[in-house]
């Protein structure tokens, strides 16, 4: 590993050694190990830290120019592209909806539910956890275990620079209709997220559970539960309403999650 990393980082620095076999073959055993899960775009250190292998995130971005285009040919479908399709989900485990697309160089545990969506390279779908219909997971983007990520749910992708964290989904949360997670945001574990949040490095997360609002940016805390809201702002040309998210309540602790995350839709009205 440490050798590939090595190749990686010197050909990252060195665009022409992308000619030479050695360089193209580290970067195509890169992919194979993101691939199988072997390797992973960031990882959990444990106490809610993730490390991000900014040498991984280089080698899919060196992949892309040793790529021919070629066209991919699927039933009566037809794509002209530079990356293939990920097969082999049978073996896998994965259970796979058409018109779900999951690109090579990123990894699908045995145990997920792939509705008619999208999942990019370098992105990694813990097992347990559905990605509704028509929802993304863009380049990079770590989703755990038991997550669900409802319909229309965008989680952007963060591939440059490399040492960008990317968007990351911990396990067990539930993400609803239409949300938008970008630009390296953290969900951690067990958090509720009603339709139509959009939570951005910049967007107010504001915890008004207490008797003073509560400022948080780039994570959403655990086992909260979010609503999309608005606060005032002073501009030049006066006073508007910037959107933002409002954690509103917890989720109860429980070993049930599903009688949890139940109890806490219905106890707060949130919209999914």
């Amino acid at each position: 590993m440490e050798n590939l990393q090595s190749i990686i980082e010197t050909a990252w620095e060195d665009r022409s050694l992308l000619k030479e076999a050695q360089t193209r073959e580290a970067i195509e055993a890169c992919i194979e190990l993101l691939n199988t899960g072997e390797i992973r775009v960031a990882q959990p250190t444990g106490e809610g830290k993730w490390k991000v292998n900014d040498w991984v995130k280089k080698a899919i971005t060196l992949y892309f120019p040793i790529r021919e285009m070629e066209t991919i040919e699927v039933g009566p479908f037809e794509f002209h592209d530079k990356i293939p399709l990920k097969k082999g989900f049978a073996k896998q485990g994965v259970r796979v909806v058409p018109h779900a697309l999951v690109r090579t160089g990123s990894f699908v545990e045995a145990g997920a539910i792939l509705m008619p969506s999208y999942v990019n390279i370098g992105a990694y779908v813990g097992s347990g956890s559905m990605v509704d219909t028509w929802a993304t997971v863009g380049s990079c983007a770590q989703i755990g275990r038991n997550v669900h990520l409802s319909g229309g749910v965008g989680i952007g992708g963060v591939l440059e620079p490399p040492q960008a964290s990317p968007n990351i989904i911990e396990d067990d949360c539930f993400i609803g209709s239409r949300c938008i997670i970008v630009e390296g945001v953290i969900v951690e574990r067990e958090a509720v997220l009603g339709a139509n949040v959009v939570i951005t490095q910049s967007t107010h997360i504001i915890d008004v559970t207490g008797p003073e609002p509560v400022k948080h940016k780039g994570r959403v805390p655990s086992r909260s539960v979010v609503i999309p809201g608005t606060y005032e702002k002073e501009f030049p040309a006066g006073k508007f309403n910037v959107p933002c998210a409002l954690i509103i309540g917890r989720r109860k602790e429980s070993t049930d999650k599903k009688v949890s995350l139940n109890s806490a839709l219905r106890e707060h009205q949130v919209a999914v």
